[in-house]
């Protein structure tokens, strides 16, 4: 019997209403799930929009310093012998210091 039909006349079966509390709270809880997925979609979506742009800001500030490198490994040579050349003057200045040091 794939199907109960009831004979005509007779009364439909009356749901609880526990049954239907029961229905709409859960309407209810799906509801707001859905409603803090759907916002937690909009700050994701705002934070990759963000994240993009520093992104982009990080990149063109390393685009911009990059010659820098180079150029301060020279600056770096050029004080190498400058220490160098005040420590002697030092040392020439002040006899003392030589002998203490060595």
């Amino acid at each position: 019997m794939p199907f109960a039909v009831s004979p005509p006349g007779a009364e439909d079966p009356v749901v609880s209403a526990a049954a239907i509390a029961a229905l709409v709270v859960t309407g209810v809880l799906i509801a707001a799930l859905a409603f803090y997925l759907l916002w937690v979609v909009v700050i994701l979506r705002r934070l990759t929009d963000t994240l993009g742009k520093v992104v982009f800001g990080v990149a063109a500030i390393a685009h911009r310093v990059e010659p820098v490198g180079p150029i301060v490994g020279e600056i770096n040579g050029d004080l190498i012998g400058v220490a160098d050349a005040l420590e002697e003057l030092a040392a020439d200045l002040n006899p003392d210091r030589r002998t203490r040091a060595s």
